[in-house]
């Protein structure tokens, strides 16, 4: 479909059609790129998430049909015309999904790549949203900014794993697939900032490693978090977890009475 320009249905009523050299060449060109192992999605260019079309290429991980849990969950904890966070946002997908779905919501979204901030502005564009993209190393531009709801998909691979060296993973960028340490960096800091920039009762929701689920849940409740819970994917892997600021612990940590 995509080396000709087809649709799916113009691919099947004409099964017949003899392809010219140029086709030919063309379509063998991106089959050769399949066998050394590329992904699809950035042989063509594009992927689906969350029932919208994305402009993926080796600067953004490719989004996974894991990550729209983390969507959902948020999208039932975002109150109306609220303010939501989505850190390292790669493609875009989860602030464009979520500005997509809820219009009411003021959607900002932020990277440390100058690459991934020009495919996320790309696809919000495509995907006709009002996504606000900041250049920033997790909360540095945000200071004095407060949001409802954090999101995050951030580097949680540990450094050396094998499946780094594997399938998919051996084209997408390093840095965005792992914290180059213990795989817990990422998500300390994000934790550990939040309580400057969520709304007391807000709530910070982030995707992790499948054997992450017990450390992250420990970090957020030592952080003060309450409702701390993880959630299982359609695998039945434990993949996203989180918690609410509790009211009273965040007046204490700014020396405000509670």
């Amino acid at each position: 479909m995509h080396a000709l320009g087809l649709t799916r249905m113009q691919l099947i009523t004409q099964a017949e059609r003899i392809l010219n050299p140029d086709e030919i060449a063309k379509a063998s060109a991106l089959i050769e790129r399949r066998y050394a192992g590329e992904p699809i999605a950035y042989i063509v260019g594009m992927r689906e998430f969350y029932g919208l079309p994305f402009r993926v290429t080796p600067d953004v991980l490719i989004p996974r049909p894991e990550t729209e849990l983390l969507v959902e969950l948020a999208l039932a904890r975002l109150p109306a015309k609220a303010r939501v966070l989505d850190m390292g946002t790669g493609s875009g997908a989860i602030a464009v999904a979520l500005a997509h779905t809820r219009r009411d919501a003021s959607v900002t979204a932020i990277d440390a790549s100058p690459a991934a901030l020009e495919i996320a502005s790309t696809n919000a564009a495509a995907n006709a949203v009002q996504v606000e993209f900041l250049h920033s190393d997790w909360y540095g531009a945000l200071a004095g900014r407060q949001f409802a709801l954090i999101v995050s998909n951030p580097p949680y691979v540990v450094a050396g794993d094998a499946h780094l060296q594997q399938g998919d993973l051996r084209f997408e960028p390093v840095d965005a697939l792992t914290d180059h340490g213990d795989g817990l960096s990422a998500l300390r800091a994000i934790i550990t900032g939040a309580e400057r920039h969520l709304t007391p009762g807000g709530w910070l929701l982030m995707e992790h490693g499948y054997d992450q689920a017990a450390a992250v849940r420990e970090l957020l409740a030592s952080a003060g978090f309450s409702a701390v819970q993880s959630w299982q994917d359609l695998a039945g892997i434990e993949r996203v977890s989180g918690g609410a600021l509790h009211y009273r612990h965040s007046r204490e940590s700014d020396g405000r009475p509670a």
